[in-house]
This record gives structure tokens, C-alpha cells and sequence, in this order.
């Protein structure tokens, strides 16, 4: 078996195990769901074929053990538990763990888990898999020609058959009509097809999971028949010319890794930087057949930038859906009762943010289960229901998404925060914070309100971490918290980390980019109205008295600053905020690249980008500077 096709199994085993995880939870909930009894029953018996047929034996052996048990919870013979629910979580990790190690784990743990399972098989039936009698059969006819080239591919078409015979009672037929002469015919090429008659109690998708790996190129067709039944019938894969006339339209997909995706990206940003040095010289030039040249090249770049930006689009409830077992191993682990809810799981993301943001979403987890929800007991002496809940939002907002992470707890006792700040030297005992200011300590390195040191958390570790990562996603992160009634956090994050929209600004030959997102308006500001508002550093917007920053003394550029100058008006870190800048140049669409690492630690920057005539422009983090700004303040 190819490398290829191995790890083709594995990527499309970890998408199966997360549904199989979350089929489970949800099994948990409703244990005579029998739609999710039909998603656990699917998913295992797709790991053990499609493992077995990838070489991943020992995958298949074990899986196969755990969907003997689950043939008796389909067929209404054995009741779902919380401890079959435990044990197959266990087994679902050490199939992730066997397929991560090629197959190689052979430890007591898996035997442990090996003989539990069955002790929930009947005495007569041993660890032999057995269909029970009293699930219905029906009986399909299945015509399956796969492609001439599947040796070459590293599949062997017995290994299908044999799997699909392990689902009943299977009348195979090997066609021969297409075999050539001896003189013609090729080794290494399939000639043969078959017609199946299989009686099963599994359903169609059942059968359609064996033939997961081929189902794009083979000719297959899958149909249903009994007494006094209407004919169920699928067709998959290539089809034949009889078939056309009335075929349906189809959209097929292309499973592609991510690193070609990132390279393609990159090639992207080159053409956009190509692009607007070409603009730029059009327009210098004054040539109206090069204007027009310039005028559809960047027509075709935004539309190819356009288009590949959104391939990298994913849904965020993929990620959604992997916190439902963290919500219920750790409430379990504490001793709290908790559930898991979500909205907004189509809202996309850039496949870099949502990679991204899974660590500091695991941390606001485990803090609003640990800090926020109360022991049931606890909860009903508070009126409240004994079952605590966590719930999960996303929702386009612009140029970002907003992504909530609500509990229902017992809220921050903000004094509490109050006084670890001035027992650690945070704040002096005087200091008159405000609500915002003090929400804001909680991301201190070393302050926790916990009353001691667990596995969860006390060491003040987590807070810190989720706000270093979404500064570094160049997102925001609000905390709204009502005493008895439970903490809000609002994380603010950009569709993409490839390419930005933005204000390209100058001060003396330097050039700078704030984020358009988090940009409201520019004004202007005279010298004389500065110095009327005697060093204060405010300016009045429609009767609203606003801070500004002065960027050339925030980055210590020299030169002497026109007479007048522009206010770039934003909303940063939660509250409206100027910057004061020589000249405002315009919009402007930039490929990000990464500071090196000489820079790395430089406050105040999120990036750079190359701008047409080849020089550069510093992207601005305004939250960074806002907060740099207060600490010289205090």
C-alpha cells in the first residue's frame, strides 16, 4: 500500500472520528436516538474497511471489536449506557492513537479496552461478529465496475467484496465480457466487474461507506428491491452513456492539502504586489493602452485573490463540534453538570484563523467551567437549573467575525480581581479603575481567582495565553460579566490573515497601514486647535471629546509635522481612539508578511507589506498601541 493512500485513510479517518465523537455526545443525550446509533454504527464500520483496505490492520481489528457491540445497540439488543458511552470515547481515542502510530500500539490498554467490549456480547456469540436475527433484512442488487487503473492506485477490488460480504448473506457474479485476448490483454490493468445480490440489515449508506475510497471513478450503482416495496436506487461515480440523457447535475469535490493551499496564497500575494507596481506605473506613465492593460490585470488578480481566499474558507463548526467532549469529559472531571450549545456553526473562517484560534477557545472553556459554572447543588440553591451551559456563537460582522463564548456561572466578582491585582502589585490600593480596567487585569501573567491550585487551573495560566493569541491574529477580545448571571467573552477576529483591506497613511517618508475595518473617518487637525488644547491630546467630533496618538512620537520619527495634520478616527481595544498622522494616502490592499524575528518582540506592528513602487509599509496593531499609550499614561 502507497504512502498516498495511507494518508489519504488518515485524513479522512480524523473526519470521521470527530463525527463519530460527536454522534456519540449526542447519543449520550438521547440514548434511543437511532439516528445517531446509525451515525456511530456508520462511522465505525467506515474506520475498520477502510482501514483494513489501507493496510491499517490493526485499526481494523479493533474497530471491528467495537462495532460487534454497536451491531446489538443497532438491532435494539442492548441499551445504551453512560458506561458504553465512557468506553467507546476510549475507544475512539486509541483508534485515533493507533492510526497516528501506523498501527503499531500493542499495549494493555487496548486489550483492556478489547475485553470490555466483550463482556457486553451475548455468551453464544463470543467475540465473533454475528448479525442478530430479529433486524429486518433487505435485499440489494449492487453492479460495481471499478476503474481499470485501481491496481495501480494500491486498491484491490477483493478487499471490497470481501467487506461487503461481512455485512450479510452475498451473492457474488464476476462478468468476464470485458476481458481482451491473451495477446492483449495487460497485467497490471482490472478487466473484470461484478453483480452483487446482498441481504443485510445494514442500510444504504452502509454499503455506499465500502466503496469511500473508489466511489469518484468507478461505475457503481446500488439498488433496494423487496416485496411490495417502491426500488431505492443511487448511482455514484462515472456514468454510463445510457445514463446521461436524464442525469442530474453533480458537483464532485477535490480533497487538496493545505500546504498547496498555502502556496498558492503566497503566489497570490506576489501577483497583487506585481499588479500594483503595474498600476503605478500606468499611471506615471500617462499610456492609455497600458491603463487598459493595467485596468483588466487587476481586474483578474481581485477575482483570482477573491477566489482562492474563499477555497480557504471553512465552516467554524467543525471546531465547534470537538469542544463538546472537552465540556463534558472536564465537567465530569469536576463534578459539575454541563452542556454544550452552539450557533452560528456555518459562519467561515479563514482554515488559518480557525486552526489558530482552537487553544485560546480551549482556554475560555475551561475557565467558564471551572470559574463560572457552580456544582448543581450550588445552582439550585441559586434558583437556577442544576445544568450549567456553555454556549457557543459566530456571526459575520464586515470585515470580521465575532465569536461569543457565554456561560451561564455565577459571573467575576470584580472586586475579587481587584484585590489579587493590588496583592500582586498590579495596581496600587488606590488606583480607580473602571469595570473595562478591570476585566482587563484578568489577562495578566500570574493572576487567578481561584482559591487553589488544581489540574484545571490557579496558577493564573490561560488568560494571558488567549489574549497573546488573538493579538496575534491581529483580533480583539471584550469580557461583559452580570453577577449570578454569567461572563461573556467577545472575540473579535479578521476573515483572513493572507490579505487585508487598509488605510495606507504617511508620516515623513515612512508609510503605515491601519486595518480598514477598524477604521471610522478621518478629520483634520490644525495646528492651532492642538495647541488650544494645551498638550491634552484630545479633539472634539461632533460635540464627542476623543484621545488621539500621535504616531511620530510613538515610533520617535524625526522631522517637523505639517501645519495640518490627519486624524485617522478607529475603534480599538473596545473604546474610539485617534492617530495622528502627516498624510492620509488612501485604500489599499496588502498581502501581510511576517516580521522576522529580530522584530518579533516589537510592540505596536502586526506585519508589513511591499507596496507597489517596491517599498514598505508597516502594518499597525491598534490595540498594542492603545495599551502602550495607557502604560506611559500611568
Amino acid at each position: 500500500m502507497t504512502d498516498r493512500y495511507r494518508e489519504t485513510f488518515r485524513d479522512e479517518a480524523g473526519e470521521i472520528l470527530c463525527e463519530l465523537e460527536t454522534a456519540l455526545l449526542e447519543l449520550e443525550v438521547s440514548p434511543g436516538d437511532g439516528e445517531a446509533i446509525g451515525r456511530v454504527f456508520r462511522a465505525l464500520h467506515t474506520i475498520k474497511g477502510s482501514g483494513a483496505m489501507s493496510g491499517f490492520d490493526e485499526v481494523a481489528n479493533f474497530t471491528h471489536e467495537v462495532e460487534t457491540v454497536y451491531e446489538l445497540v443497532r438491532c435494539g439488543r442492548l441499551p445504551v449506557s453512560r458506561e458504553l458511552i465512557n468506553l467507546t470515547l476510549s475507544a475512539r481515542d486509541r483508534i485515533k492513537a493507533l492510526i497516528e502510530s501506523g498501527g503499531e500500539i500493542d499495549d494493555a490498554r487496548t486489550k483492556d479496552i478489547i475485553a470490555a467490549f466483550r463482556q457486553y456480547l451475548p455468551e453464544e456469540q463470543g467475540d465473533a461478529l454475528s448479525i442478530p436475527s430479529d433486524c429486518r433484512d433487505i435485499t440489494y442488487h449492487i453492479h460495481f465496475r471499478p476503474p481499470a487503473d485501481i491496481f495501480l492506485r494500491g486498491i484491490n477490488p477483493l478487499a471490497l467484496l470481501k467487506e461487503l460480504a461481512e455485512l450479510g448473506q452475498c451473492r457474488i457474479t464476476t462478468r468476464t465480457e470485458a476481458i481482451p485476448a491473451l495477446e492483449e490483454i495487460d497485467p497490471e490493468l482490472c478487466h473484470l466487474w461484478w453483480e452483487i445480490v446482498l441481504t443485510t440489515t445494514h442500510g444504504m449508506d452502509a454499503i455506499r461507506d465500502v466503496f469511500i475510497f473508489v466511489e469518484e471513478d468507478c461505475e457503481l450503482r446500488i439498488e433496494a428491491a423487496g416485496q411490495g416495496e417502491e426500488r431505492d436506487r443511487t448511482d455514484v461515480g462515472i456514468r454510463t452513456p445510457d445514463q446521461e440523457p436524464s442525469a442530474p447535475d453533480t458537483v464532485s469535490s477535490v480533497r487538496v492539502r493545505s500546504e498547496k493551499l498555502d502556496s498558492l496564497v503566497d503566489l497570490i500575494g506576489e501577483l497583487v504586489t506585481v499588479q500594483a507596481r503595474l498600476a503605478q506605473l500606468a499611471s506615471a506613465r500617462a499610456d492609455v493602452e497600458l491603463d487598459g492593460v493595467s485596468e483588466v490585470v487587476e481586474r483578474l488578480t481581485w477575482e483570482l485573490r477573491d477566489q482562492v481566499l474563499n477555497i480557504r474558507m471553512l465552516p467554524i463548526g467543525t471546531t465547534f463540534s470537538r469542544f463538546g467532549r472537552l465540556v463534558r469529559d472536564l465537567g465530569e472531571e469536576l463534578g459539575k453538570d454541563v452542556v454544550l450549545s452552539t450557533e452560528g456553526a456555518e459562519t467561515e473562517l479563514d482554515k488559518t484563523v480557525i486552526e489558530r484560534l482552537s487553544d485560546p477557545l480551549v482556554h475560555l472553556i475551561r475557565n467558564c467551567i471551572d470559574h463560572g459554572i457552580e456544582p448543581p447543588a450550588v445552582r439550585q440553591v441559586a434558583g437556577k437549573p442544576p445544568k450549567g451551559r456553555i454556549h457557543l456563537a459566530a456571526r459575520h460582522s464586515g470585515a470580521q467575525v465575532m465569536i461569543e463564548v457565554r456561560d451561564d456561572g455565577s459571573g467575576i466578582d470584580l472586586d475579587l480581581v481587584r484585590n489579587k491585582a493590588i496583592a500582586m502589585g498590579l495596581v496600587g490600593a488606590e488606583a480607580d479603575l473602571n469595570d473595562k480596567e478591570l476585566y482587563g487585569l484578568l489577562f495578566h501573567s500570574g493572576l487567578s481567582t481561584a482559591a487553589s491550585v488544581s489540574s484545571v487551573s490557579g496558577r493564573g495560566v490561560g488568560m494571558d495565553v488567549v489574549k497573546r493569541a488573538i493579538d496575534e491574529l491581529c483580533g480583539g477580545i471584550d469580557i461583559f460579566s452580570r453577577p449570578g448571571e454569567g461572563t461573556t467573552f467577545t472575540l473579535k477576529l479578521p476573515l483572513t490573515l493572507a490579505i487585508i483591506d487598509g488605510l495606507l497613511v504617511k508620516i515623513s517618508g515612512d508609510f503605515f497601514l491601519f486595518p480598514l475595518s477598524a477604521v471610522e473617518e478621518c478629520i483634520e487637525l490644525h495646528k492651532t486647535d492642538a495647541e488650544k488644547a494645551h498638550g491634552s491630546n484630545l479633539v472634539t467630533v461632533r460635540g464627542e471629546i476623543l484621545p488621539y496618538i500621535r504616531l511620530r512620537e510613538q515610533f520617535t520619527i524625526a522631522g517637523k509635522p505639517p501645519k495640518i495634520e490627519q486624524v485617522v478616527l478607529t475603534e480599538a481595544d473596545g473604546q474610539r481612539v485617534g492617530f495622528v498622522v502627516d498624510e492620509v494616502v488612501g485604500e489599499h490592499q496588502a498581502v501581510i508578511k511576517a516580521l522576522g524575528r529580530m522584530y518579533r518582540d516589537v510592540r505596536g506592528l502586526s506585519g508589513a507589506t511591499v507596496l507597489g513602487d517596491g517599498s514598505v509599509a508597516l502594518i499597525l496593531d491598534l490595540p498594542q498601541l492603545v495599551q502602550i499609550e495607557e502604560s506611559l499614561a500611568s
